[in-house]
């Protein structure tokens, strides 16, 4: 949710806004991820990533809540519900966006899936940042306006630094099992204490980074309104470079997904606001 409406929101700066055409954007970018988050748990348990002493919350196919082949079904789903609104997109749009959709599921499928899974890689913090920052929201103003301007890609980093957090938190949580399951992520590779440092350097830069369509480009002060925010980021940062139990990390976790909610909502009212 949070690219898209950063992605739409830039496009009304502009004084265009098409409903059905965000609607649609909204609803294939919640159910890629949704796609995603299911191709995910089915893999991870087909690859014994999900054992009984991970610190998360129980996982549908790992814990035998859902038989594996209707996981597997749910995805194809939720993929297939994304392709129709990418269908719909591509004939208003342009045909840009096939490629993009077409991408950003694959994306989706490989993270955890196939022969050479770049999530068990340390190359999962990257494509999230690629495609639930870059991607989403410079597809998102482009399904509005049919064309790009750097003002897109300059707001999708902060957006997207605040998506790779996430993660970032979720594979500090996994770090002791993933390492036993050979899923060699980013913070197996950097090991605890750095991967804590990169967290706090992700999080805080996006809030650097939120402002530069002000310092060098049209937009206003207004821009400023996600610094609000860091009140609740500050606590963020710091359990997660303090805590490593896993109902703290969990916490941290749901945390980090509202902080990004919140940041992207003030940062679209920031961009209303300038026109």
């Amino acid at each position: 949710i949070a690219p898209v409406l950063v992605g739409t929101a830039l496009a009304g700066y502009a004084h265009i806004f098409h409903p059905l055409r965000f609607l649609a954007a909204l609803i294939g970018a919640i159910f890629i991820q949704v796609g995603t988050n299911l191709s995910n748990d089915y893999s991870d348990a087909r690859r014994g990533a999900d054992a009984e002493d991970r610190l998360g919350p129980v996982r549908v196919t790992a814990g035998g809540l859902v038989p594996p082949r209707l996981v597997l079904v749910a995805t194809y789903v939720s993929f297939g519900v994304a392709v129709l609104a990418g269908v719909y997109l591509i004939v208003v749009a342009g045909w840009q966006l096939l490629l993009v959709g077409a991408a950003s599921i694959l994306a989706g499928v490989l993270y955890t899936g196939g022969p050479r899974p770049y999530g068990y890689e340390g190359l999962g913090e990257l494509f999230v940042f690629l495609f639930f920052g870059i991607v989403a929201v410079a597809g998102s103003f482009f399904v509005e306006v049919k064309h790009l301007n750097w003002e897109a890609f300059a707001l999708a980093v902060p957006v997207g630094l605040l998506a790779a957090a996430i993660l970032i938190v979720n594979n500090v949580r996994d770090i002791d099992t993933d390492r036993r399951a050979g899923k060699r992520t980013l913070a197996v590779r950097l090991g605890r204490e750095r991967t804590r440092t990169l967290f706090a350097a992700t999080v805080y830069v996006a809030y650097l980074l939120a402002p530069i369509t002000w310092l060098f480009g049209p937009t206003k002060p207004w821009v400023l309104l996600p610094w609000l925010t860091l009140p609740v980021a500050a606590p963020v940062v710091r359990a997660v470079r303090n805590r490593v139990d896993g109902l703290s990390l969990n916490q941290a976790l749901a945390r980090t997904g509202m902080l990004q909610l919140a940041f992207c909502t003030l940062l679209s009212a920031g961009l209303l606001l300038s026109r």
